[in-house]
């Protein structure tokens, strides 16, 4: 593939804009769209209030945990910029994201009060929302940073470098467009409470734990950041992937 494609801008009137921060505003724009859908389309059983808290609690999260798991990411990289804004500003990781909404939905649900699990409604859109990005991701290039390792394989990607990588990006957008088809599979189905949401978060982590091997990112005792972050969440789900398995009841209620 052509590396001329890549960490191009495009015009827009008087505005050159990154295909990056297109596709990642269109898959916010998408992703809301989705969740406006199936809420809809399913009901909720959350007064608008309630369910706006828990809205604004995962972004929130989100943000908090995209960025601090990009930072722990290379942490000699980042105490190197300590004093560059717009290094700090500008990494952000999805895998931080999922459980710093998480971990920020669970803590408001508490506060508030509510017992019954929540997440189904944010499922599809994140599935949506992260498949576009991703193909924002690689469209970045280099600069991104969320390229694989060079490889001999005839679907090797030049990002703009000469070196054939794995287009580890493009495998993600596949892994979820499957991962969305089986969802709305499930969703068609009887399910419990929470059953899409626990799907796509014990899929996603281990796909990422997975997938992120063929990734020349740091490793600590033989993992990545983000590996040992999914991990620390397949762990924290593993009751929850028993019950799904089993389909019965699970003894811990998040998500």
């Amino acid at each position: 593939m052509a590396s001329g494609i890549f960490d191009s801008a495009f015009n827009l009137g008087p505005l050159a804009i990154s295909p990056h921060f297109f596709l990642e505003s269109l898959a916010y724009l998408v992703g809301f769209a989705i969740y406006r859908r199936e809420r809809h389309r399913a009901g909720d059983f959350l007064p608008t209030p309630d369910r706006t808290s828990l809205v604004v609690a995962a972004i929130v999260g989100a943000a908090v945990g995209s960025k601090l798991l990009a930072w722990l990411e290379d942490p000699a990289l980042t105490l190197s910029h300590w004093s560059d804004l717009a290094f700090l500003l500008g990494g952000k990781t999805i895998v931080g994201g999922l459980f710093g909404g998480t971990m920020a939905v669970e803590w408001t649900k508490n506060r508030l009060g509510i017992h019954r699990r929540t997440g189904d409604l944010f499922a599809l859109p994140i599935v949506a929302g992260t498949a576009i990005g991703r193909m924002g991701c690689f469209l970045a290039g280099l600069r991104d940073r969320t390229y694989g390792n060079p490889t001999t394989l005839p679907w090797g990607v030049d990002f703009g470098d000469g070196i054939p990588r794995h287009p580890t990006q493009l495998y993600e957008i596949l892994f979820l467009l499957a991962l969305g088809l089986l969802l709305v599979r499930l969703r068609a189905a009887p399910h419990r409470d929470g059953d899409l949401f626990r799907v796509f978060l014990i899929s996603y982590s281990a796909w990422r734990l997975g997938i992120d091997f063929l990734k020349p990112d740091p490793r600590f005792a033989g993992l990545s950041a983000i590996q040992w972050c999914c991990v620390a969440g397949l762990l924290w789900y593993a009751r929850d992937a028993k019950a799904l398995i089993l389909n019965r009841k699970p003894s811990v209620a998040h998500g």
